[in-house]
């Protein structure tokens, strides 16, 4: 059966994602989905998108707000319009999104199955016994308002959905996975993020399984009208000792998405952030000979790579940190700096050159992606390099060279004569720029 993988608070941000950042996001998620599938196969990328701390640093490497609610929604509307083109050849598809385009998964779904030969009809079911799950089995105090249901041709599946509470300004995300699932009303989580508020009503739990009995029992004896009035009159303030701590809740991963904006030193473990710029700037000259003739890619882009490569490879310990993937490709917001788009562009056009040459039976330039990974996880005992704040602070300074994009607009060259930040010479640069 499947179990529960841990919980997060995410704050509720508002606003849209800008044409320039949905574009990409759309291409960076449908060629690192295609390298996922052809390096561990479709049900292996429906495990990662049911796993909560993977999800959120796979929307952070793509640029969005690393911290907020708003990874669920875009990170989904990406895939939906990065995989759907290719599903006849990837053969995975992506139904739902946020408001109406959730009421319309569905539809999608029947129509998957007729294109792909799998029961449509069936998934169909299955999506709406998930929504009202999460809506009304498992009361919470968040309303469900996205719904994301990725289905391989296989009939296997993937849900994220998200809920909000306007009160406290949080989002919760539910992940569900096909893969061992026996009963929708028994433990059926594959996980779920989101601070517990309150007294959480899940009669979902197995140890729910007798209430849920009872409940259809009482309202086959009474009538719902009488077991109306007699719960109105239960309605009173239990008194102290009447619930028991005999069935304690497992213990199990929290992840707290902060409400601050800025990515600072306590979202980051460091020393995995020094093994990536040491990974590329020691695999890359070897690894990617080919690469570093392009105009162009020098080690800034290779450092993307790498810290796309993680999130390809790594294994689920590797992403407590969401932050850290940000430092890849930056955020809309400005945080932790301005989008360099180029090397955003540099990124993708190398991830699929490395998938179209494997697809002819040459990997090695997928290979080499899988190496960095490799190096970066055998240099973090031993690799040392800039802070978290000079590492920002060179990227900052050279973002317009970068083609650095934000909400804002483009990022403008310092002024001439500004004095930039003390690392412009310093252990940052020596990192960043090594290769040119």
């Amino acid at each position: 059966m499947p179990q529960r993988s841990g919980s997060a608070d995410l704050p509720l941000h508002g606003g849209r994602v800008p044409a320039w950042l949905g574009q990409r996001m759309a291409r960076l998620g449908a060629v690192m989905s295609q390298a996922i599938v052809l390096e561990y196969g479709r049900d292996e990328l429906l495990r990662r998108l049911s796993h909560p701390f993977w999800f959120q640093s796979f929307g952070a490497v793509m640029g969005m707000d690393w911290h907020s609610s708003g990874i669920t929604t875009s990170v989904i509307g990406a895939l939906k319009r990065g995989l759907n083109p290719i599903a006849g050849e990837l053969g995975i598809r992506v139904c739902g999104g946020r408001g109406r385009h959730s009421r319309a998964t569905p539809a999608e779904l029947v129509e998957a199955g007729e294109r792909a030969g799998f029961d449509g009809d069936a998934l169909a079911k299955a999506s709406r016994l998930v929504a009202k799950v999460d809506s009304a089995a498992v009361q919470d105090g968040f309303d469900l308002y996205l719904h994301g249901f990725i289905v391989a041709d296989d009939g296997k599946w993937a849900v994220v959905q998200q809920g909000m509470n306007g009160a406290s300004r949080t989002a919760r995300r539910y992940h569900w996975l096909s893969e061992g699932l026996e009963s929708f009303v028994d433990a059926p989580h594959a996980a779920i993020e989101g601070r517990r508020r309150g007294e959480i009503l899940n009669l979902t739990d197995r140890r729910a399984a007798a209430s849920r009995g009872a409940q259809l029992d009482l309202l086959t004896a009474l009538g719902p009208d009488r077991l109306a009035r007699e719960a109105a009159a239960l309605e009173r303030p239990l008194s102290k000792g009447t619930v028991t701590g005999n069935c304690p809740q497992p213990l199990l991963p929290h992840l707290v998405m902060p409400d601050h904006h800025d990515v600072r030193s306590g979202d980051v473990i460091l020393r995995r952030l020094h093994a990536t710029l040491a990974a590329a700037a020691e695999a890359g000259p070897k690894d990617f000979p080919e690469l570093l003739l392009v105009p162009g890619v020098g080690a800034r882009t290779v450092h993307s790579l790498a810290m796309v490569a993680e999130v390809i490879h790594g294994a689920p310990c590797r992403f407590s940190d969401p932050a850290r993937f940000s430092l890849a490709h930056g955020g809309k917001d400005r945080h932790p700096f301005p989008v360099p788009t180029r090397v955003y562009d540099k990124t993708i056009g190398i991830l699929r050159s490395a998938i179209e040459t494997a697809k002819l039976g040459n990997d090695e330039k997928l290979a080499a992606i899988r190496r960095l990974d490799e190096q970066a996880r055998r240099l973090e005992r031993t690799a040392s390099g800039p802070s978290l704040e000079a590492y920002v602070a060179e990227e900052r300074e050279r973002s317009h060279e970068y083609g650095g994009m934000s909400v804002f607009g483009p990022e403008p060259a310092p002024e001439r004569g500004a004095k930039g930040p003390s690392t412009s010479s310093g252990p940052a640069r020596d990192w960043m720029i090594r290769q040119g």
